[in-house]
């Protein structure tokens, strides 16, 4: 009796490893998607049969095939027939026709035997229901392996799919001594990381249905604020202008009607100054303006709007002013800086240490990573609040 309890542990810990083991290969597969799939969310799928995988999948662009019906056309491209066979999938499957038909339609026609799910998707036309249809068509569905990395890998699908609203990332790059701009004579400023860095940062800027700057940083650098290469949608270039102190012949303004531009200003701002804001308009650009109420932050105000237009993402690329404004109204959801190995001294144009000084509380970083691109190294984190909106425990 004994030795067949200690059998029936062994066959059981094997278990656990295997289906480890082929939800963090579908998680790998699912990363190929980022900064091409979004908003949607980035998924990966294995199919498995006699403990042979037998079929590959990814969910590659926006509004292509989904991962799952990927994997099982490579199950035809070796000749195997999946039926009896174990999916691990990243995320619950649809059941729903969107751009795509049903994931789970195509997985009972293929008689899988078993579906590993890793974590549940909690959008409004899913959440459970595909789990439920899978069981009822008499499939083994079991939820749960590697739920924490999946729901990190998704995490601005499965806030936005779960609160309707979008998650926030901060991006910055210093110097060793908290410069963030060098400057040539006072009058140019350039680029603090270096090329590998850079290109980095454009991996976030796809991912993105929206990038925000403050109007210090437009009219010191004038940005496109594009990502480059471009895949898919454009994202919004979106400009914090309370007093409409844009320039009329900045970048972004001058391609306003080929990638969208929106223009953030008071309401006093716009009518105050009514030709400015005409021709901002007549640009291409849209203007939205916020209430001129005191105490009411127009970060807030702003968030709700792109929630409602459907941004799931993010990205602030403002100065130590924008930049600090997020920290202390608790906006930031997810943290990258890049620290160059460099100490400007005098050189530096612009700190960001004495901004961040006027914070009352205290800022952590969790779930950790840190990546060297050249002699650059990029810290990236998520904040207690993003870990309490995707229900993960600290570590």
């Amino acid at each position: 009796m004994l030795l067949e309890m200690t059998v029936t542990a062994e066959k059981y810990t094997t278990m656990i490893n295997s289906a480890d083991k082929y939800m963090q290969m579908a998680l790998n597969l699912a990363k190929r998607g980022i900064g091409s799939v979004e908003p949607n969310p980035a998924v990966g799928a294995i199919i498995t049969k006699a403990n042979q995988v037998v079929g590959k999948g990814w969910h590659k662009e926006f509004g292509g095939p989904h991962a799952e019906i990927n994997a099982l056309e490579d199950c035809k491209t070796l000749g195997v027939k999946p039926r009896g066979a174990t999916m691990y999938v990243t995320l619950e499957p649809c059941c729903h026709k969107g751009k795509t038909g049903p994931c789970t339609e195509a997985i009972i026609e293929a008689g899988l035997a078993k579906v590993v799910v890793a974590t549940k998707d909690p959008s409004e036309h899913t959440n459970g229901k595909s789990i439920e249809q899978l069981r009822k068509a008499g499939i083994d569905v079991e939820v749960g392996i590697c739920e924490k990395e999946a729901k990190l890998l998704n995490a601005p699908f499965m806030k936005f799919a779960s609160t309707g609203k979008c998650w926030v990332v901060l991006k910055w790059a210093q110097t060793i001594d908290g410069k963030v701009a060098d400057s040539d004579n006072g009058d140019k400023r350039k680029w603090i990381s270096n090329e590998a860095s850079r290109r980095d940062v454009h991996k976030l800027r796809r991912r993105s249905q929206a990038i925000l700057v403050g109007i210090n940083t437009v009219i010191a650098d004038n940005p496109l604020l594009t990502a480059r290469p471009s895949k898919g949608r454009k994202a919004t270039r979106i400009v914090l202008d309370s007093f409409l102190r844009i320039s009329l012949e900045c970048k972004l303004l001058m391609t306003a009607k080929d990638s969208p531009v929106l223009i953030v200003t008071s309401q006093s701002s716009a009518k105050e100054n009514p030709w400015v804001a005409q021709q901002v308009v007549s640009m291409g650009a849209e203007l939205l303006t916020y209430p001129d109420t005191r105490g009411q932050s127009n970060l807030f105000f702003l968030l709700e709007e792109l929630s409602k237009r459907g941004v799931s993402q993010l990205l602030v690329e403002g100065g130590p002013t924008v930049l600090t404004s997020f920290l202390r109204e608790d906006l930031a959801d997810e943290v990258h800086v890049y620290i160059t190995p460099k100490i400007l001294g005098s050189h530096g144009s612009v700190s960001i240490d004495e901004p961040f000084a006027g914070l009352t509380q205290a800022v952590g970083l969790h779930n950790v990573s840190i990546k060297p691109f050249g002699d650059d190294v990029r810290l990236s984190g998520l904040t207690e609040k993003a870990l309490r909106e995707l229900s993960i425990s600290q570590v």
